[in-house]
């Protein structure tokens, strides 16, 4: 079994976005702020497919939760 953790690189990889660290960084500065009451899998910037990912990943409570975490407190800061 693999223990190896996630980056945010490779959960940008597995939801099908540029994963470089300019490219995140302009994903969040665009979609931010994200609104208290919204959860991540509900925003209104992801496909489908992705908002399923998220929302299995939550559930599940996946490996991936740490970095959908990092992403969800990434989006709710105001855009510096």
């Amino acid at each position: 079994m693999d223990t190896t953790a996630h980056t945010l690189e490779q959960l940008f990889a597995q939801l099908g976005l540029d994963d470089d660290t300019e490219s995140i960084e302009r994903f969040v500065a665009q979609h931010s702020p994200l609104a208290g009451e919204v959860l991540l899998c509900d925003a209104p910037f992801w496909n489908p497919s992705q908002a399923t990912f998220l929302r299995n990943a939550w559930k599940s409570d996946s490996d991936w939760v740490p970095m959908v975490d990092t992403l969800d407190t990434m989006l709710r800061k105001p855009p510096q």
